[in-house]
């Protein structure tokens, strides 16, 4: 996506150290948990909140299930998408600690208008800020920590990530247990307010402690004044631009529907996709050896949107099955209703990778000293086939909420996010370390974008898919997990059954 170093090649004071880190460590993770909080606390209420009746006790927009899937396939997949063009705002124009410190704010203001109880109109208005602000802070603070490392031992640095890594699931845990909850059991807009006081608290700290991160993530000093002009121009035609198209959008009698929209945004995907790729095939500089290994980058690049379109369904498809279909009378003598929060389940995912995340880093490394390590197409179709099973489960809990014209027990979830999570550590560090590895040099930053567009295309995926579930009658709940099953696990097979050819045009980047 970006260099993180482009801008910043001089470390902290190591004077100031954290267990041996550099200071501005914590600074980064403190950053990225709060971040992290009010992402997945406000991503965990979103759909049920569009969906919750208007005139309920905690009143929503009563929108159908298709267009509360819309607005959550806009929301993220636009996040992750503008954080390409956040990162090289950063790296072009303002450095990486301002682009921290405007997304927070960003961010923050985004959720104080979530908060307002409004018109639907002001409702998007705010998340279309907060997504301005993720595009903004997410891809910086990990360029921040990057630089902080920079010229220091690989292990030092890995050592480092993985702290950082534990900020991202903290606050990915604690998020839907406390706000998300808050929102659900009490008031909706109580919830966004309390995602906002997070992030403002976690933008001020930044602002309070950034001297520890030396001269990491400042203004770059690489860029002439005439490329800076060049590029604010182009980035102010940029915005007019899209000011203009909105306006011609909205301004018409019948304006696009949520599904239209979030269905030009997959449009808009794919074709910066395939031009991107196209661009990289058709470049002179490349040998044959190297197109090989573009073409093994497009492969993984395809297993990321397939990967990432069922497991982002955790805010979609599975908040609905756990709202609608899970009984979740335990512990719920604490609450008025007899239940506990739909929400909690979105916070099982990230404890589970703070859980297992060590120990699978061990067991690569165990495989690898035993000369067992799986190839990099190996582990990438482990984590489709694991995303597979996961639905499987899903599917034989929708054939017993049939069957008994009943709810099931959280277990079913619980299990299927397991399989899930065992999928995404097969597949999500693998991809991210080998674009690194497998782009030519001129293009790893770009390599690095275009893996976060994979994303991006995956939840924009989720959301339209989960849509239509939300929409479907009980007695289809098992032929659609059955199809994502699949998708999925056939996919998964298909990898692993190419892994060998793949892993002679990898050639000798191990």
């Amino acid at each position: 996506m970006v260099d993180p170093t482009a801008a910043t090649v001089e470390s902290p004071d190591q004077g100031k150290t954290f267990f041996g880190h550099p200071r501005g460590l914590v600074t980064c993770f403190m950053v990225e948990f709060f971040e992290r909080f009010t992402y997945y606390g406000m991503r965990s209420m979103l759909v049920l909140f569009l969906g919750a009746a208007a005139t309920s006790a905690n009143p929503g927009f009563g929108v159908d299930g298709a267009t509360a899937g819309a607005v959550y396939a806009l929301f993220t997949g636009s996040a992750y998408l503008l954080a390409i063009p956040g990162g090289w705002i950063a790296d072009r124009l303002i450095g990486q600690r301002k682009a921290i410190f405007i997304g927070g704010l960003f961010i923050a203001a985004g959720n104080f208008v979530l908060a307002i109880p409004a018109t639907p109109a002001i409702f998007y208005s705010g998340i279309f800020v907060m997504v301005l602000g993720i595009g903004l802070l997410k891809p910086n603070v990990s360029s921040v920590v990057g630089a902080m490392y920079e010229g220091q031992p690989g292990a030092r640095r890995d050592s480092g990530f993985s702290i950082f890594y534990m900020g991202i699931n903290l606050g990915a845990t604690i998020g839907p247990l406390t706000a998300s909850a808050l929102g659900e059991k009490v008031n909706w807009h109580l919830g966004f307010l309390v995602c906002g006081i997070a992030t403002l608290a976690g933008t001020i700290y930044f602002l309070w402690t950034q001297r520890y991160l030396g001269t990491a993530g400042m203004p770059p000093t690489n860029v002439t004044p005439a490329e800076r002009k060049r590029t604010w121009s182009l980035l102010i035609g940029i915005c007019i631009a899209a000011a203009v198209l909105a306006v011609v959008l909205f301004a018409r009698e019948h304006p696009p529907t949520e599904q239209q929209l979030a269905m030009g945004l997959f449009v808009v995907q794919t074709a910066l996709a395939v031009f991107f790729f196209g661009y990289v095939l058709m470049s002179k500089e490349l040998d044959g050896p190297a197109k090989k290994k573009i073409g093994v980058i497009i492969v993984f690049f395809f297993c990321a949107i397939l990967f990432w379109g069922g497991f982002e369904q955790q805010g979609t498809t599975f908040n609905t099955f756990a709202f609608d279909y899970t009984d979740r009378s335990l512990g719920g003598g604490f609450f008025p209703d007899g239940q506990h929060p739909a929400t909690w389940y979105q916070s099982i995912n990230p404890a589970f990778i703070i859980i297992l995340a060590p120990f699978f880093a061990w067991f690569w490394v165990w495989l690898g000293a035993r000369n067992m390590d799986p190839s990099a197409p190996t582990k990438m179709g482990l984590g489709l086939v694991l995303l597979g099973v996961g639905f499987l489960v899903m599917m034989w809990a929708a054939e017993l909420v049939v069957s008994s014209n009943g709810k099931v027990g959280p277990t079913w979830l619980v299990l299927a996010f397991l399989f899930h999570t065992f999928g995404e550590l097969c597949l999500s560090p693998v991809g991210l370390s080998n674009v690194t590895k497998l782009a030519p040099a001129k293009f790893v930053s770009r390599m690095m974008g275009t893996w976060f567009l994979g994303t991006a295309m995956g939840n924009t995926i989720a959301g339209l898919v989960g849509g239509q579930f939300a929409e479907a009658k009980v007695d289809q709940m098992p032929h659609i997990f059955l199809v994502m099953t699949l998708i999925g696990a056939g996919a998964g097979v298909f990898i692993l059954v190419v892994s060998r050819g793949l892993r002679s045009w990898i050639g000798d980047a191990k």
